[in-house]
């Protein structure tokens, strides 16, 4: 671990409650913590503006606690604007970002698609030098290169982001913050050494470091990208899909170790469910990985 870079962290969106694939991400950030010895922080990515709710940022916390974690530091996104102000000036000056006024339906319709149906933004806008009104998006000039990195779990990757994605949006048409810039931003300032999310995030990756190192980070996080629980259907669980929520399940009378035990058996890290702690379930991702 780089003394530097200390934490790892939790990272939901409050767009709706947690669900039992938050759960699972949660052990899998709570036993690489305790493996590579970082401290947890618990952070609140609510850049969507449009979709997060306090209700939800309040039940986020109240089941991680009713479920057993604790963390050292906690952070909330949308106190960073100061932050993301400032690391948008260092972009402009390098002259890495340029407005886009390409609507939602034009940018479907005018470029490719990626093997997981990503739009590859061409850069239609680039040359144009749209001023960077509030009413258009940012986006970044995506360098052309091979990105080598690699997961703790899944092994060495390289990929090209400007192949994957094109220039991706860091600040939308509405004037929010995207994801990709926010969480390279914080991950960063926030002195984030690793980073465990689920593996249907694996391929922001090599965009995230291409980012971050525009930015001025000279060493990219370490990254671990975890299996996801799915439903009946085999879709992964998520809040679109109307997956059950953790506070739903405890409302209706489930403990806190019944409902461990069914995601670790849902996880296959055991072969049927029984009452667990969070500290039991942790243990069982870390042998599991390790």
């Amino acid at each position: 671990m780089n003394p530097d870079f200390p934490f790892t962290r939790f990272a939901p969106s409050p767009t709706g409650y947690l669900h039992r694939g938050h759960v699972l991400s949660a052990l899998y950030v709570y036993a690489a913590a305790e493996k590579f010895g970082y401290r947890i922080r618990l952070r609140i990515e609510d850049h969507d503006q449009s979709r997060a709710r306090k209700a939800y940022i309040d039940a986020i916390r109240k089941d991680l606690e009713w479920l057993g974690f604790t963390w050292e530091a906690e952070s909330i996104q949308s106190s960073h604007e100061e932050r993301y102000e400032r690391l948008l000036k260092v972009l402009h000056r390098k002259d890495l970002i340029y407005a886009c006024n390409c609507s939602r339906k034009f940018t479907f319709e005018t470029n490719p698609t990626n093997a997981d149906g990503e739009i590859i933004y061409q850069g239609h806008c680039e040359k144009l030098g749209l001023p960077f009104t509030k009413d258009l998006a940012i986006r970044f000039k995506t360098p052309n290169v091979d990105i080598p990195w690699e997961d703790l779990l899944l092994g060495k990757f390289i990929e090209n982001p400007k192949k994957l994605c094109g220039d991706f949006a860091i600040k939308d048409r509405i004037g929010q913050w995207t994801y990709q810039f926010a969480v390279v931003a914080d991950d960063w300032e926030e002195r984030v050494g690793l980073v465990v999310r689920g593996e249907d995030l694996k391929h922001s990756t090599s965009r995230q470091i291409a980012l971050a190192q525009a930015l001025g980070r000279k060493e990219p996080p370490l990254f671990l990208h975890h299996p996801l629980i799915a439903d009946p259907a085999g879709k992964k669980l998520s809040k679109r899909e109307h997956a059950a929520s953790i506070r739903g399940e405890r409302e209706q009378g489930m403990s806190a170790e019944a409902l461990l035990g069914e995601v670790c058996a849902q996880a296959n890290l055991i072969p049927e469910p029984r009452l667990l702690s969070v500290n039991d379930s942790i243990q069982l991702v870390k042998n599991r990985l390790f």
